[in-house]
């Protein structure tokens, strides 16, 4: 059993900060690129039985798509975060946002697979920075005990642009060819770069930091002890290796085992993901915002239960009737999207603004390693050797590692309030 964490009232300072108009501007235009930034990610599920057919490819070398997107998202990101924590931002972001809308608006070009694997690896050299310099550039807006709340607001993306690349995905690319989706994309995303450059402020590094620099939270050195850091980086790991690989592959498990056309599928799981991840994150944004009141624990905690109380909602979707799938995936997506905000406010909050970035890097490096670049493949080799639920049959056994990592590392987890006593603590966290 872990041990009961002690009480964490409310920050002496929460009440003290006043949060800059700037600072709400930034979050706006950062959000809305987010949003093109998951539409972007998710087209490519919403038109995948199109694509294999052009192209007459087998599962695994579908999957392999993602694997290339996420090899290069991940060779970037320690050099990406080397530059965050050295230069200012706001320009590295709006290059890597130009970045990856032209090589989505180059995808009419697109006549073979080997090109089509090129575009993806070139997407994720762009996107990578987008996923490093956003949260910490927001991270130096807001203190640590409302981080949680902020971050939830600009990761409600995530569901919203899911659903909204399956059904632009699936509708459009039935109707007028698997490249006219990533054409409306693209070309937002060139819109938002330009207004982040000429309406977005950089905020000063480390302006709203409260919890001391340590060597443990604001080294690169002390990174490699940082217990807090690690637990919640690698339970994310396992826990984006489920999600990774289930975002991939439900469009066409929904087409195979559901019986439903392609147009009906993405559809479908357009809708679930949108209700279910914008209720699941906001509530599990609340619920932890409620519970950190209390324990400074909860962002660990709640993040764990959510994604074990996901497993058997997993198992129905994969293996139960057919008249349940629908209501298991909903269920299954709910819980999976709870902790959204939690954890990624947990690893922000476990490291200080001099080595942020990096640390974001190297947490992205490391979930996108474990987690959704081999996961797609993988699950497409067993399904091609065995079956489609099989494979992922998979993303259940991380989910379990993923509850159980994060359950460990809430013993580890920082105080929010500067007492002597938590002081101490944040150093050996």
């Amino acid at each position: 059993m872990l041990a009961p964490m002690p009480s964490q009232p409310q920050s002496k300072h929460a009440h003290a900060h006043t949060v800059p108009r700037a600072a709400w501007v930034a979050l706006a235009l950062l959000t809305a690129l987010n949003l093109l930034n998951y539409i972007d990610r998710y087209i490519l599920p919403g038109v995948q039985p199109l694509v294999q057919r052009e192209f007459h490819v087998s599962d695994e070398r579908m999957g392999a798509l993602t694997y290339a997107f996420f090899i290069t998202y991940m060779l970037a990101a320690p050099l990406t975060g080397w530059l965050g924590d050295r230069f200012p931002r706001k320009p590295l972001l709006v290059l890597g946002a130009l970045l990856w809308s032209a090589a989505t608006l180059l995808t009419a070009t697109v006549h073979s697979y080997a090109m089509l694997y090129l575009r993806h690896a070139i997407v994720g050299i762009g996107e990578a920075s987008f996923g490093i310099f956003a949260p910490a550039l927001l991270a130096d807006f807001w203190p640590e005990e409302e981080r949680n709340r902020i971050l939830t607001i600009f990761y409600l993306a995530l569901p919203v642009g899911a659903a909204l690349g399956y059904v632009l995905g699936g509708t459009l690319g039935s109707a007028y060819g698997w490249r006219v989706p990533f054409y409306l994309c693209a070309l937002p995303g060139i819109a938002l770069a330009a207004a982040v450059f000429f309406w977005m402020r950089e905020p000063q590094r480390g302006a709203s930091e409260h919890l001391p620099a340590t060597p443990s939270r604001a080294t690169v050195a002390g990174l490699l002890r940082n217990r807090a850091y690690w637990t919640a980086t690698l339970g994310m790991a396992m826990m984006v290796f489920s999600m990774g690989g289930i975002s991939v592959w439900m469009p066409t498990f929904l087409y195979r085992n559901g019986h439903y056309s392609l147009p009906a599928a993405n559809q479908l799981l357009g809708a679930i993901t949108v209700v279910t991840g914008i209720l699941g994150t906001w509530f599990g944004g609340w619920l932890a915002q409620r519970w950190l009141r209390h324990n400074a624990a909860a962002l660990y905690l709640l993040s764990a239960w959510s994604v074990l109380l996901a497993i058997p909602a997993g198992v129905l979707t994969f293996f139960g009737p057919r008249a349940g799938m629908v209501a298991a995936l909903a269920a299954a997506e709910f819980l999976l999207f709870l902790n959204t905000g939690p954890l990624n406010a947990a690893i922000v909050n476990a490291v200080g603004a001099p080595v942020r970035s990096t640390a974001i890097a190297i947490e992205l490096f490391v979930i996108h390693a474990l987690g959704d670049a081999p996961s797609p493949r993988i699950i497409g080799w067993v399904s091609d050797h065995s079956s489609l639920p099989m494979g992922l049959a998979l993303t259940l056994v991380s989910m379990l590692l993923s509850g159980a990592l994060l359950l460990w590392g809430a013993r580890y987890a920082p105080p929010l309030e500067l007492s002597d006593e938590s002081v101490s603590r944040a150093a050996h966290s």
